[in-house]
């Protein structure tokens, strides 16, 4: 939960609501976990809960009591879960629930009563399901007033009559079926309580069907929506007509919605004129043979009152010249996302089309001649916005006709790459962002609002052209840095958005912003990959409030500070390494572990010697005049590695040692109180032991020069303390009698 007490508990893999939830919560989001039931006890002390979002779950079991105590509760969502029936009980002490979502589950009806009678505050009510098939005359006999109502029925085959009744006033309602009868039906009993009218997923493939609008040619609502329906051209005249017949009607919609034909109506559409329809909204209309659409001149008397019209992403690749110049009235008029070219928007804006014409938006389409385009326009004399961004215009010329009224200029994503007195000089608006340009310089002395962002500018525009600025915005430029001049010239901007730049963080220039009297707002957002991300400026925050630290001012100072004392660090870190021979260490340690990775035997053809001997320099009287003379002088011979002898000269000690006992047959350690101390020593110990001393190798010979106890052998070589408790080994005898018994036992231990 953060500090407001907002719990997002979503998509965290839930099975239960979570235990400890008090009364400091107010909204509580636990969607899209698998819950499947919600016990009495799950809720009860979350008592100032407001809302409440249990969407897309598994939950098909609630208890009676589960939300007894959320009084206070607002909105409750329960969509898309396993509720395979609902129960008033659930609703009984939500007195202040507003908003109710039930739709995406597995309930085939509401019961036989009415679900709702303690909700009299409910405004927004969500039902249905793929499933749902029944709606009875008192599921909603308590609810008068509903801000919006949606239905959801895709198997809604049973409708009482009169079910709806009871709702005086419906602000928005959405019925998304199939069964156009049951719709009719519907229809019938919200005549004069529904203001806008949404309808989903309706065919009307045929007249028959159509016929089952007529009811609505009674209605008092005063928008209606089409979405996700199909028409043809046998059943638009009836759709027109009836449309045509209601007598509140102001606005219609047809949002992705098909139509099979290419307006050849197969009867003249007898439609009489509304007088009240105004604005016409058509987006994503499919249309599969677009090209063959006709002029539509059956359709034009009916549009001569029109003052708003939207026809968006509906491959629209010309308006006919003469019903251009039916719409007299039109003020508004967006075809954005659709196929006009040059010539063809020539053609749709001839002498006398569109003469009230206020506002046009064109982005988005397949224009290329922006001196062709202004000229087209150039007869809509109250033209006032113009949007034609996101066409590929590529070249401005330096001179262009514009409508003499135009204030309002969108040039954005056009691939402009330069501005030029094409541009008119009574614009009070200009947006030309994302269009790589490297500067600005044109005389707009109307000009209140400049849009310049991600261009590649360098400077700021002068000042002295466009004396009226108030705005401007040049985020996602390359400007590193203002000038006084710059930031005086401009006596009246209220807002500078200058975010996303490349300025250099100092104090000076922060402190130079900071008193900018002239200008209210100076936003300045340092992006992320500059060196001013503290709170010395953040993405976009007003940088008038910016009071940067001495520490913050001097950034340079204290990177130096910080690069000598690492410098300093690693100094003392090889120092100390020298001394104490680190890197010797280091280089054993990795000799050490590529001996551990090789095989524990070599190949027979690489033994050399019998025996590696391994024994201490104080120790060395003993080993070479005594113990080698008897066994190199043995028949027969014995040929045994000693480290004085043996070892390559220049090579690194540590490999010496691994490849001598690799060659040797076997490692013959001569144990005495001076070995345990020697270093050497215990390095021969360490790179053997992994190999030698486990409990079936018999490589590793001892022999005791003097009496040792085995724990004076370093505690690190447990498996050669525990030979020396377990296995026998040989001692060196005083007696001279015992030694002709100790050598015969040595030679047969180097035999076997």
């Amino acid at each position: 939960c953060d500090d407001s007490q907002l719990c997002n508990c979503s998509a965290m893999g839930l099975d239960f609501i979570p235990p400890g939830l008090t009364g400091k919560i107010t909204r509580l989001n636990l969607s899209h976990n698998r819950i499947k039931r919600i016990r009495s006890q799950d809720l009860q002390q979350a008592v100032n809960l407001r809302a409440l979002l249990l969407q897309d779950n598994k939950i098909s079991s609630i208890d009676k009591d589960s939300f007894r105590s959320l009084g206070k509760l607002e909105l409750l969502d329960l969509s898309n879960n396993s509720l395979a029936r609902l129960s008033p009980s659930w609703f009984g002490h939500l007195l202040s629930l507003q908003h109710l979502y039930l739709q995406g589950n597995f309930y085939k009806d509401l019961g036989e009563g009415s679900l709702f009678s303690s909700l009299q505050n409910l405004t927004s009510l969500h039902l249905g399901n793929s499933w749902f098939s029944v709606i009875r005359r008192r599921n909603f006999e308590s609810i008068a007033l509903l801000d919006r109502l949606w239905i959801v029925g895709g198997k809604l085959s049973h409708y009482e009559p009169g079910s709806l009744k009871s709702l005086r006033k419906i602000n928005h309602m959405i019925v998304h079926l199939s069964n156009a009868t049951v719709f009719s039906a519907i229809v019938r009993d919200i005549l004069h309580s529904v203001s806008w009218l949404e309808v989903r997923g309706v065919s009307f493939s045929i007249p028959d069907e159509v016929q089952l609008l007529r009811v609505m040619s009674l209605s008092s609502a005063k928008k209606v929506s089409f979405r996700q329906s199909l028409c043809t051209d046998a059943t638009v005249p009836e759709i027109v007509s009836i449309l045509g017949d209601m007598p509140r009607l102001v606005e219609v919609e047809f949002i992705d919605c098909r139509l099979l034909g290419t307006g050849q109506w197969k009867m003249q559409i007898q439609a009489n004129q509304s007088q009240t329809l105004t604005v016409v909204t058509i987006e994503k209309l499919s249309i599969e043979e677009f090209y063959l659409f006709t002029d539509l001149q059956t359709v034009q008397h009916l549009l001569s009152l029109l003052t708003k019209v939207t026809v968006q992403d509906t491959k629209v690749f010309l308006v006919p010249c003469k019903l251009s110049q039916h719409l007299q009235t039109l003020q508004y008029l967006d075809l954005s996302e659709n196929l006009l070219g040059d010539h063809s928007l020539m053609h749709s804006a001839c002498q006398g089309a569109w003469p009230s014409l206020q506002t046009l938006y064109l982005s988005q389409n397949s224009l290329s001649d922006l001196e062709m385009t202004g000229k087209s326009l150039s007869r809509l004399r109250n033209l006032t916005l113009l949007d034609i961004s996101q066409n590929n215009f590529g070249e401005i010329p330096d001179a262009c006709e514009w409508p003499r009224n135009l204030k309002h200029l969108n040039l954005s994503s056009t691939q402009i790459p330069k501005v030029t007195t094409c541009i008119p000089s009574t614009l009070e608006v200009l947006d030309i962002s994302a269009n790589n340009l490297r500067e600005f310089r044109l005389q707009l002395p109307f000009l209140r609002e400049l849009y310049l962002a991600k261009n590649q500018l360098k400077a700021l525009p002068g000042a002295a052209p466009i004396p009226s600025l108030v705005l401007m915005s040049v985020r996602r430029n390359k400007l590193n840095s203002f000038s006084k001049e710059e930031f005086e010239s401009f006596s009246k901007m209220k807002l500078l958005d200058a975010s996303d730049n490349n300025f250099i963080c100092s104090c000076e220039f922060l402190s130079f912003i900071n008193h900018q009297a002239g200008i209210d707002q100076v936003l300045v957002g340092w992006p992320d990959e500059y060196i001013c991300d503290s709170p010395l400026a953040a993405r976009g925050a007003q940088v008038g409030s910016v009071h940067p630290s001495l520490m913050e001012c001097h950034r340079s100072l204290v990177v130096s500070f910080i690069c000598v004392l690492v410098f300093l660090i690693i100094l003392a870190l090889v120092a100390v390494g020298y001394k104490y021979h680190a890197v010797w260490y280091l280089r054993m340690t990795w000799a050490w572990l590529q001996a551990k990775r090789k095989p524990k035997r070599a190949p027979p053809k690489d033994i050399c010697y019998d025996a590696f001997v391994s024994y201490s320099e104080n120790d060395s009287d003993w080993v070479e005049n005594i113990m080698v003379r008897e066994l190199e002088q043995a028949c027969p011979p014995f040929r045994l590695c000693l480290h004085k002898r043996d070892f390559v000269p220049g090579k690194w000690i540590v490999d010496n040692i691994i490849d001598c006992i690799e060659k040797s047959h076997k490692t013959l350690f001569v144990l005495s109180e001076h070995f345990v101390r020697s270093e050497w020593c215990k390095y021969e110990l360490d790179f053997s032991h992994f190999r030698l001393f486990d409990e079936n190798n018999d490589a590793a010979i001892l022999v005791l020069l003097e009496p040792i106890q085995s724990n004076a052998i370093p505690k690190r070589f447990c498996k050669l303390r525990k030979i020396m408790n377990t296995r026998t080994y040989l001692e060196w005898p005083p007696g001279e009698e015992q030694q002709a018994m100790f050598w015969e036992n040595l030679k047969g231990a180097l035999k076997s």
